[in-house]
């Protein structure tokens, strides 16, 4: 039996009694380890405070990188899923639908090709190409494109004339090309090769500087509108100056002084005037209807292709899909204005505005507002789409990364209208020159000072809205030109009339200039009251061959084609015709016939006038139309009389009727021995009949 005791003055236990001691090598091991952990102790804590010091400033250095950097990463995996992208912000412009087109282009470089189509204000050229290429780690072709042309290219690792192609396609074309067509030029200077790109950029380059920018391809409203008016004076005032002028000029052709005789028939000369100058006009009036179509057949006054609905509506799902995530959308298309710190404090803001008495959600889309876009550059617009696909009512801001507007929208939330909310400052919504300097616009600041003017704007208890935004141009129709035949059109064709008539009365003014000086040099015969006293008796052959020639001129010229020219002056007309078939070639005529050339050309330009006599003087047919008969004698010798129509002057004094008696050369015979001219005391009616009856005319 064992019993418990002190041995050496100590108590023992049970426990400590079967306790093994320790040994002396267990010692040691724990006294290493004490020192161990204590030797490292304080190391491990200073490298533990000088990580979370390098992971602070690595995270800042990050911070500001990834700002300046995400744009291209966000580019560069687009590229990774197709070579070819295109913005769905300039859908007016170059539609997203439109990648197809790019990409098959791209195809015919012959080289790895990545094309990024965005909007000009976004895009930092040569920088952004390269920093796509880093991101994306391919080598190639990298070519960037704006909404009117290829801007930038840039070959990595590859062979291929970008700069000439650049160059060559911003010289050939004109502004108003499009991308899609400036592309294609590049790309077929691409596939030249080297030395034909660069001689060709040499040579657009020498042209543009010679000839300046190519002609426009396409034509605006305004210049549909000229030719619309062009084209109704044309279809009134061509035909309408065809039926003026060509009767008008015809006719003062025939009466100019000096003219040659020309005798046609009374009978074509009317058919001519009444039937084929009517129709020629009629043709001229339709064929210019039926080709203005054509000569004016533009369509469109852009380059631009129909936008379709998925390319209308394809930001605006974006953004709203974004906002539903997060209150706050950056445009990863866009180089990013907020970097972590102010989207963790805007953030904050938000949070607390949210859960504060009559608050509500506060939606920001830091998003290009651009003409070309959906929204035509209409903020108002935007966020209205933007609230109707997400569905929330909340104070929605539009913040314009580009330019750096702010706008504030609010759709069913109660705050005041009159609050602190909508009068911001301009330096907040429209910024300042610190804001226009900085690369961000300062939006981080702005914003935050949107958000404390949010705080203290009161609440109300209606929820307001702005309504609905004035509605935008159609996007569609937008660059389709009017008709042709509209518009300017109809006021075209009432000009085109008084044009008509201007022109008219410009060419009588200048012919009748032309009539006085030729006037000068070829005079008109002498005046019918005249006659009497500067006819001869015994006129010489010269008399009579030269004012047979001018009757005959001035007969051609007065006859009218049928609009004055009664039965009377036809029948005169056709009988001198017959006397003188050949015009004013009458050198070979004997005296007689001249005389009744003379004769017959007064009679019809006297019934041309309207002069209703049917004699001529008997005592001297040149000296013109008869007054009334008496029975005289004609010779100085014989005492019989004879009963002869009389002119005034002859009337007037009988006693020298023998001496004025017409005698013929060139033995001086009285006219009324000849068997021709024996019928012109008569009249005018037997003369031409004994002539039609010598020519064996009925």
């Amino acid at each position: 039996m064992k019993t418990t005791g002190t041995v050496t003055g100590k108590a023992t236990t049970p426990y400590a009694a079967n306790r093994p001691r320790p040994r002396l090598g267990h010692l040691l091991l724990l006294c290493a380890l004490l020192l161990t952990a204590f030797a490292t102790a304080t190391p491990a804590q200073a490298a533990d405070t000088a990580d979370t010091a390098d992971t602070a400033d690595t995270a800042d250095t990050a911070d500001t990188a990834d700002t300046a950097d995400t744009q291209a990463a966000y580019l560069a995996k687009q590229l990774r899923t197709n070579p070819v992208y295109v913005t769905d912000q300039l859908p007016r412009e170059i539609p997203k639908s439109t990648t197809p087109a790019f990409t098959k282009l791209a195809k015919r470089t012959g080289v790895p090709t990545y094309v990024l189509v965005l909007p000009m204000e976004a895009a930092d050229g040569e920088a952004l190409l390269g920093a796509v290429h880093d991101r994306l780690g391919e080598d190639g072709l990298y070519v960037l494109i704006d909404d009117s042309s290829v801007t930038d290219a840039s070959a990595y690792g590859v062979t291929a004339p970008a700069d000439d192609a650049v160059t060559t396609a911003q010289y050939e074309l004109p502004f108003d090309a499009g991308p899609l067509r400036s592309f294609e030029r590049f790309v077929d200077v691409i596939a030249e090769g080297g030395e034909k790109a660069a001689a060709r950029a040499e040579a657009a380059r020498e042209k543009y500087d010679s000839d300046g920018e190519p002609a426009d391809l396409y034509i605006g409203p305004s210049d549909r509108d000229n030719q619309s008016f062009l084209t109704g004076m044309a279809i009134t005032g061509v035909p309408l100056a065809m039926l003026l002028l060509i009767p008008y000029v015809r006719r003062w052709w025939r009466r100019r002084p000096g003219a040659p005789v020309t005798l046609k028939k009374p009978q074509q000369s009317r058919r001519w005037t009444r039937w084929i100058l009517p129709v020629a006009a009629l043709a001229t009036a339709a064929a210019i209807t039926a080709s203005a179509p054509h000569v004016f057949d533009q369509t469109t006054s852009s380059a631009s292709p129909r936008p379709r609905a998925i390319d209308l509506n394809a930001r605006l799902d974006r953004v709203a899909e974004g906002l539903d995530q997060d209150p706050i959308y950056q445009d990863p298309e866009s180089p990013r204005a907020l970097d972590r710190t102010q989207l963790a404090q805007l953030h904050a803001r938000i949070e607390k505005f949210q859960s504060s008495k009559g608050g509500g959600p506060v939606f920001m889309a830091l998003v290009p507002q651009l003409y070309e876009d959906e929204s035509e550059s209409d903020e108002e617009y935007f966020a209205y789409a933007v609230h109707d696909k997400l569905g929330k009512d909340g104070l929605y801001i539009v913040a314009d990364p580009l330019d750096g507007y702010i706008n504030v929208f609010n759709y069913g939330l109660g705050l005041d209208s009159y609050g602190p909310l909508n009068d911001l400052p301009e330096s907040v919504t429209y910024g300042d020159e610190k804001s226009d300097a900085a690369d961000d616009h300062l939006l981080g600041e702005r914003l935050t000072s949107v958000m404390t003017a949010l705080d203290k704007t009161e609440r109300t208890d209606e929820p307001t809205t702005p309504g609905e935004p004035y509605p935008l141009t159609d996007p569609i129709t937008e660059d389709e030109l009017q008709p042709l035949f509209y518009g300017d059109f109809w006021p075209g064709l009432f000009i085109g009339a008084l044009m008509a008539g201007a022109v008219l009365g410009l060419v009588a003014a200048v012919l009748g200039i032309v009539r006085k000086s030729l006037l000068r040099r070829n005079p008109d015969p002498l005046q019918t009251s005249t006659l009497p006293t500067a006819s001869p008796a015994m006129p010489t052959q010269a008399y009579l061959r030269d004012t047979a020639r001018t009757e005959l001129r001035a007969m051609a010229r007065e006859f009218d084609t049928g609009e004055t020219a009664d039965t009377r002056a036809r029948n005169r007309y056709d009988a001198t015709m017959l006397l003188a078939p050949d015009g004013d070639a009458v050198d070979d005529l004997p005296p007689a016939t001249l005389t009744a050339v003379i004769i017959l050309a007064r009679a019809t330009r006297a019934a041309l006038a309207g002069d209703d006599s049917t004699l001529c003087c008997g005592v001297n047919p040149l000296h013109g139309p008869a007054k009334t008969s008496r029975h005289v004698r004609t010779s100085s010798v014989e005492t019989r009389r004879r009963m002869l129509p009389l002119c005034e002057v002859c009337l007037d004094d009988p006693h020298k009727i023998p001496a004025r008696l017409l005698k013929l050369p060139p033995n001086g015979r009285p006219y009324y021995e000849d068997e021709l001219l024996s019928e012109a005391p008569k009249g005018f009616t037997k003369l031409g009949r004994k002539v039609r009856e010598a020519a064996h005319v009925q």
